[in-house]
This record gives C-alpha cells, sequence and structure tokens, in this order.
C-alpha cells in the first residue's frame, strides 16, 4: 500500500491572517488532492480560531470532496484537511444557521464544482442558507452582478455555466437566507487578460430592501444617484453612460427579516467591472446608505484599474488554476492584504508562477502562469 501523502502546513496568521487562508488552502488542496494542516487560524481576530461560518464552509467542502476533516469546531485554531475524490454532479446544502455569509460559503465550494474529465457532465446544486446581505463580506449581490459576471466573461465559460438565484433574502443579525447556484462543470479554464480599462460604459444597480417602507429603497436609489451624478473628473457623468438603479422590495415570505442594502456596478469598454456597495442598519438614513454605496464605487474608479479590491483577490485562485498567462490591470496604490494573502496561499499549493508589476503610472498588473488544472492532473497529482 503507498504511504500516505504528508500534510503541507499552512500558517493561517500571514499577512491577512482571516479566513481567506482557510477557504483558499482548502480548495485548492480539495482540487489538488493535497493535505493540509492550517494552524493559527484567524490568530489576531478577536477571538481567534474558527467562526460558524467558517466551520460550516470546511463541512461543505469536506462533503464535496469526500474529505477527512478533524479539528473544525468553533473556536478551534486547527484543523486538519485530507481530501478525498470528487465525483460531479452532485447536490450540496450547507446552512450556516446563523447570518454567517453565503457569499463565503460560495468562495470555499464553487471552485470544487467548475471542473469535469466528462464533456456535457450536469450542472451541479448548491444550495446555501445564512446571511445574504451583511458588513464583514460581500453581497450576495456583488457575486451575482460583478464576481461571476467577471469570471464568466475572461475564464472562458460558457453561457449559463454558473447560475445564482436569490431565494430568500438573509439579514442580519437574523440570517435565513437562502442562494441556489447551478454550476456546469468545464475541462479547464482560460487564462484572463484584462489590461485596458476603457470608458465607463454602463452603471447598474439593485437597492433591495425587506419589511421597510417603499422610502427606504426610493432614498437609496437617491442618495446613489445624487453622489454619482455629482463626480468630477469622471465618465459615470456623461449623458451617453446609462446608469440604471433598479428599486427592489422583498416579499415578507422571501426574507427572514428586515433589512436593506445597495449594491452598484460599473462596466468598462475593456472588460473590467468595478463594484461599490453599501448595507442598511438603524440610526443611519438610507440616502446615506446609497451615498455610501456611490462613494466606494467612485474610489474604484478613481484608482482606475480594471478590477476593484474584492474582485482582485477573489480571482487569484481562478488564475492559479487557468490554462495560460493571466494578465489583470488594478488599480492605483498597490494590492490589497487580501489579494497579497491569497497569491501567496496559491503559491504554497500550486506550481502557478504569480508576477506583480508596479507600473510608473502607480498601477499594478498582476501576472500568473497558471498550472492548467483538470481532473485528469488532479487525479495524477494525488
Amino acid at each position: 500500500m503507498a504511504a500516505a501523502m504528508a500534510s503541507l502546513l499552512i500558517d493561517g496568521s500571514v499577512l491577512e491572517g482571516g479566513g481567506q487562508i482557510l477557504r483558499n488552502s482548502t480548495s485548492l488542496s480539495a482540487l489538488l488532492g493535497k493535505p493540509v494542516s492550517i494552524h493559527k487560524i484567524r490568530n489576531a481576530r478577536k477571538p481567534p480560531g474558527l467562526r460558524n461560518q467558517h466551520r460550516t464552509g470546511l463541512e461543505l467542502a469536506a462533503r464535496i470532496s469526500s474529505a477527512q476533516l478533524t479539528g473544525a469546531t468553533t473556536g478551534s485554531e486547527a484543523i486538519d484537511f485530507v481530501p478525498g475524490r470528487i465525483v460531479l454532479p452532485g447536490s450540496f446544502t450547507a446552512d450556516s444557521v446563523t447570518a454567517g455569509s453565503t457569499t463565503l460559503l460560495l468562495q470555499i465550494a464553487l471552485p470544487l464544482l467548475f471542473f469535469s474529465p466528462a464533456p456535457g457532465t450536469p450542472p451541479s446544486t448548491l444550495v446555501l442558507l445564512g446571511g445574504t446581505n451583511a458588513t464583514l463580506a460581500p453581497q450576495i449581490d456583488y457575486s451575482q452582478h460583478v464576481f461571476l459576471p467577471f469570471l464568466r466573461r475572461h475564464f472562458g465559460l460558457p453561457p449559463g455555466s454558473v447560475e445564482l438565484e436569490i431565494r430568500k433574502r438573509g439579514y442580519y443579525p437574523r440570517g435565513g437566507g437562502e442562494v441556489k447556484v447551478s454550476v456546469a462543470p468545464v475541462e479547464r479554464l482560460c487564462a484572463a487578460k484584462v489590461l485596458k480599462r476603457g470608458r465607463v460604459r454602463y452603471v447598474g444597480g439593485i437597492a433591495h430592501f425587506a419589511g421597510l417602507p417603499m422610502s427606504v429603497g426610493r432614498e437609496m436609489v437617491f442618495g446613489a444617484r445624487k453622489t454619482l451624478g455629482e463626480a468630477e473628473g469622471l465618465d459615470v457623468t456623461k449623458e451617453d453612460v446609462e446608469v440604471d438603479i433598479r428599486l427592489k422590495r422583498e416579499r415578507n415570505e422571501d426574507s427572514k427579516g428586515a433589512g436593506s442594502g445597495i449594491v452598484l456596478w460599473a462596466e468598462l469598454e475593456g472588460g473590467g467591472i468595478i463594484g461599490g456597495s453599501a448595507v442598511g442598519s438603524k440610526g443611519i438614513e438610507p440616502y446615506r446608505v446609497g451615498e455610501e454605496a456611490a462613494q466606494e464605487l467612485l474610489r474604484g474608479l478613481r484608482a482606475d484599474g480594471c478590477v476593484d479590491e474584492w474582485l482582485q483577490d477573489q480571482i487569484i485562485i481562478y488564475m492559479a488554476l487557468a490554462d495560460g498567462k493571466s494578465e489583470i490591470r488594478c488599480g492605483k496604490g498597490g494590492l490589497a492584504l487580501h489579494t497579497k494573502t491569497a497569491i501567496w496561499v496559491a503559491e504554497q499549493l500550486t506550481e502557478a508562477k504569480f508576477e506583480v508589476e508596479e507600473e510608473p503610472s502607480g498601477h499594478t498588473v498582476i501576472r500568473c502562469q497558471g498550472i492548467a488544472y483538470n481532473t485528469c492532473s488532479g487525479v495524477l497529482a494525488r
């Protein structure tokens, strides 16, 4: 009998030192068949260790990859993950019970459902229960309108390959949201090249709310539109740029509790997308919530890159897995710490080669020679 592969030790306190190390390490471990031992999990957080949503994400990844998972209890600062085999298609459900982010559950599970050696493999389904719109993670609408469209457009995914449906909103603190994701696997991901920004060609948005007066939604939209309209030196104010911010009042049965939020996105001529968002809370006027989301979008546009700081860190794992050399032009001011952390994790677990170039203009370009991952290479790695 062949000896078991030794576990790779991952220091969970490196750089950003948060849950992202846990998510990306586990996803790559499952795909590549490399056991990992992660210690010092969320070491600098208060309290440190796993929270409920992290444990739920680990358990989800373990189910998808038939893995042996030990140490995954709330508060634990060390886990061992020994992956087995990923068999697709499959139907998987994860429930954070609390208002834990469904977006972060999606981040750990999505890469595992992308690859199949058999052309025409039916889609897998993922049902995620928990919080859909909170402050410490991207809102699920950001995944739907920024992250997934970018992934489809630039990593060679066919139309309809990934579909996300928000079945029920889950606002903080009650949670109770429900998201359904359908993923049709591919054999490989194409390398992404997004180096030219171009003008803003469209601004979209959704102001969502439940259990609150219609005026809440209208004020969020008004605050966002007014802030965007007053921006100086940016093409979002030009008359030929369509600004379409929709209002969506959820039915009582489509939300467990009251809440609100707004997500905006700007589509660029070069294929990039910049997002901005804000979540409503007691004591903050809805107008200010819309204003905050617009200001965040404007900051991303002024940085003058092709992606915003949240999108750049989420695509690192896909750059590492892609077939060929990906090149992404980010904004001025250097890479976000989350992005540096994602690159560090990818380099620990894969043979992907990253280069980060600071241009004289202040922009940063991320280049990555991906490993051309497919399920055959993953099986061989085991």
